[in-house]
């Protein structure tokens, strides 16, 4: 017997069988943190911003449809928590919420060269805006197709395209100039 497909699992949390919300939790949790600690570098701030998801998943299940990508859907949801959070946060700052920079220890076992050019690239996507890095993030880290990330952002496939273009162009030029730097 196969496993129930995402969408699957979704019309059945959708027609009330919330317990199924608990599957999708277990296949997605990690991916959409990584996707939010690659987007804001804050660990706890990304831990947050996946409860709210599957909360909001929750909410709105009758608005999941039948024709719906499971992942568009669910990556449409994370952006709007992402920037619901940050208006929010953006209101209450104050001097004690400091966000924590973007780790640049390495993974274990990574050899020193490899950590280092790890250390520049995180560095160099941090540098970018926080539209180029979205879409690097969704198409390279994430691995959604093209399609799915125009569904996401509300766009054509052609301006994903050029998007995710410019942003690979101006992530290289960040890179090479913090390795530049680095270098002096």
């Amino acid at each position: 017997m196969t496993s129930p497909t995402d969408h699957q699992l979704m019309l059945k949390v959708r027609d009330g069988e919330i317990a199924n919300l608990g599957h999708l939790f277990e296949r997605y949790h990690e991916s959409l943190y990584n996707f939010f600690v690659r987007l804001s570098g804050n660990q706890q701030f990304s831990q947050d911003l996946v409860q709210e998801v599957f909360f909001r998943m929750l909410k709105y299940r009758h608005a999941y449809r039948d024709n719906s990508q499971f992942t568009s859907w669910m990556y449409q949801i994370a952006r709007h928590v992402r920037f619901d959070q940050l208006r929010k946060k953006q209101r209450e700052v104050t001097l004690d919420d400091q966000e924590e920079p973007m780790s640049s220890d390495p993974a274990p076992g990574e050899r020193i060269e490899k950590s280092q050019e790890l250390a520049l690239l995180r560095g160099a996507l941090a540098k970018l805006s926080p539209e180029k890095r979205e879409v690097l993030i969704l198409s390279r880290f994430q691995r959604l197709k093209y399609e799915q990330i125009a569904e996401i952002l509300g766009c054509e496939i052609g301006a994903v395209k050029v998007r995710v273009y410019r942003a690979i162009k101006d992530l290289r030029n960040a890179f090479f100039q913090i390795q530049g730097e680095k270098a002096s």
